[in-house]
Protein backbone atom coordinates (compact mmCIF):
# COMPACT_ATOMS: atom_id res chain seq x y z
CA UNK A 1 0.00 0.00 0.00
CA UNK A 2 1.62 3.30 -0.82
CA UNK A 3 1.98 6.07 1.50
CA UNK A 4 0.54 9.10 0.45
CA UNK A 5 1.91 12.77 1.47
CA UNK A 6 1.30 15.73 1.52
CA UNK A 7 2.02 18.31 -0.57
CA UNK A 8 5.66 20.26 1.04
CA UNK A 9 6.64 23.60 0.11
CA UNK A 10 9.33 24.06 -2.54
CA UNK A 11 11.90 27.24 -2.76
CA UNK A 12 13.75 28.16 -5.47
CA UNK A 13 17.27 30.45 -4.51
CA UNK A 14 20.79 31.32 -4.96
CA UNK A 15 23.37 29.30 -2.55
CA UNK A 16 25.62 31.71 -1.10
CA UNK A 17 27.48 29.08 1.09
CA UNK A 18 28.63 25.85 1.27
CA UNK A 19 30.78 25.97 4.06
CA UNK A 20 29.22 23.74 6.55
CA UNK A 21 29.47 20.02 5.51
CA UNK A 22 26.27 18.60 4.04
CA UNK A 23 24.44 21.57 4.30
CA UNK A 24 24.71 24.40 1.98
CA UNK A 25 22.83 28.39 3.02
CA UNK A 26 20.35 29.13 0.24
CA UNK A 27 19.20 32.70 -0.18
CA UNK A 28 15.60 33.18 -1.27
CA UNK A 29 14.45 36.25 -2.90
CA UNK A 30 10.37 37.13 -3.10
CA UNK A 31 7.99 40.40 -3.96
CA UNK A 32 5.94 40.98 -1.08
CA UNK A 33 3.44 44.03 -0.95
CA UNK A 34 3.99 46.37 2.00
CA UNK A 35 1.02 46.47 3.79
CA UNK A 36 0.70 50.19 4.18
CA UNK A 37 2.32 52.11 1.65
CA UNK A 38 1.07 48.92 -1.32
CA UNK A 39 4.74 49.17 -2.46
CA UNK A 40 6.37 45.98 -3.73
CA UNK A 41 9.06 45.08 -1.72
CA UNK A 42 11.81 42.71 -2.19
CA UNK A 43 12.24 40.41 0.81
CA UNK A 44 15.63 37.84 1.09
CA UNK A 45 15.17 35.55 3.08
CA UNK A 46 18.33 32.70 4.21
CA UNK A 47 17.71 28.85 4.53
CA UNK A 48 19.98 25.85 5.59
CA UNK A 49 19.25 23.26 3.34
CA UNK A 50 20.37 19.39 3.79
CA UNK A 51 23.22 18.67 0.85
CA UNK A 52 23.89 14.77 1.59
CA UNK A 53 26.61 14.63 -1.21
CA UNK A 54 28.11 18.65 -1.04
CA UNK A 55 26.87 18.86 -4.55
CA UNK A 56 26.02 22.51 -4.39
CA UNK A 57 28.54 25.70 -4.76
CA UNK A 58 28.55 29.20 -4.27
CA UNK A 59 26.44 31.05 -7.18
CA UNK A 60 24.19 27.70 -8.24
CA UNK A 61 20.28 27.89 -8.33
CA UNK A 62 18.77 25.65 -6.51
CA UNK A 63 15.24 23.95 -5.57
CA UNK A 64 14.80 22.95 -1.79
CA UNK A 65 12.13 21.52 0.07
CA UNK A 66 10.36 21.32 3.28
CA UNK A 67 11.17 18.19 5.73
CA UNK A 68 11.18 17.18 8.87
CA UNK A 69 13.86 19.20 11.23
CA UNK A 70 17.32 17.42 10.24
CA UNK A 71 19.00 20.00 12.85
CA UNK A 72 18.53 23.12 15.09
CA UNK A 73 18.49 24.92 11.72
CA UNK A 74 17.96 22.69 8.80
CA UNK A 75 14.20 22.31 8.07
CA UNK A 76 14.94 21.89 4.07
CA UNK A 77 16.37 19.34 2.23
CA UNK A 78 18.10 20.06 -1.44
CA UNK A 79 15.66 18.72 -4.28
CA UNK A 80 17.67 19.62 -7.48
CA UNK A 81 20.50 21.76 -8.70
CA UNK A 82 18.46 23.68 -11.24
CA UNK A 83 21.54 25.70 -12.82
CA UNK A 84 25.06 25.74 -11.82
CA UNK A 85 27.25 28.82 -11.53
CA UNK A 86 29.31 29.72 -14.29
Amino acid sequence: MEEIRNNRKTKIGVVVSDKMHKTCVVSVTSNVKHPLYKKVVKITKKFNAHDENNDCKVGDTVEIMETRPISKNTHFRLLRIIEKAK
